[in-house]
């Protein structure tokens, strides 16, 4: 107790696992995706893409779709690296330890109250939660999430900012379901309201919430060097 009060003698100065930070956005951030699909608002455009798919061949669950286009995400990373990068495996197991979560928040979600003034609650909750749980997996100073590592790492290797890759990822990922559902199912499903009112603002939201993390807190993992971690 006293080495931890010693992390914190001010606001600056509060330093915190890396791991937990990690741990706890992939929580949150499997928790919020399934409650914004149940909010009937629309699914993250980041989840879009698995979600269509398992609409499309359902003999394979959400959260499967989702390992697998991690898998993809993280093959093709590799393969425009031109070399093996072990730490994109770690982000592989985060990436499947989250698509399990997936499925065990959507076993019990039913049992939430299912009416529209319960949907703007969930829309408002899962949101916020969606954004705080980006918010530190950014600064947990460990791979993260393949849909959120894909576009750091694919602005990194292109030289093109990190603004116009996301955007273009998540439009991108918003056409392939829009397209998948209407050929398929014969109609749009997983895209509402709340998928574009999160795909142009939820960026300046993890910023906000980013800035206040920032003043208080201070992030250090395994990977870092001993003397940065001090």
């Amino acid at each position: 107790m006293k080495e931890k009060h010693a992390m914190c003698q001010s606001e600056k100065d509060c330093v915190w696992r890396g791991e937990l930070a990690l741990a706890a956005a992939v929580i949150i951030n499997s928790f919020g995706v399934v409650l914004m699909l149940y909010s009937n608002s629309g699914i993250s455009a980041i989840s879009s893409v698995p979600y269509a798919f398992s609409l499309v061949l359902p003999q394979l669950s959400l959260g499967t779709w989702t390992y697998i286009f991690q898998g993809l995400l993280i093959l093709s990373l590799m393969i425009l690296q031109k070399k093996f990068v072990w730490q994109y495996l770690f982000s592989f197991v985060v990436g499947f330890i989250f698509s399990e979560l997936l499925d065990v928040h959507e076993s019990w979600i039913g049992i939430l109250p299912n009416s529209m003034p319960w949907h703007i609650v969930y829309f408002i909750i899962s949101y916020l939660l969606i954004s705080l749980g980006i918010a530190l997996s950014n600064r947990c100073r460990l791979p993260i999430i393949p849909t959120d590592l894909f576009p750091r790492e694919l602005a990194q290797i292109t030289g093109v900012g990190y603004p116009k890759i996301k955007i273009s990822f998540d439009v991108i990922c918003l056409v392939v379901t829009a397209c998948m559902t209407w050929f398929c199912l014969g109609h749009l499903d997983g895209l509402g309201i709340g998928t574009i009112l999160a795909a142009f603002t939820m960026g300046k939201a993890i910023g906000i919430i980013g800035k206040i993390i920032d003043r208080k807190v201070r992030f250090v993992s395994f990977m870092m060097p001993k003397k940065a971690q001090a």
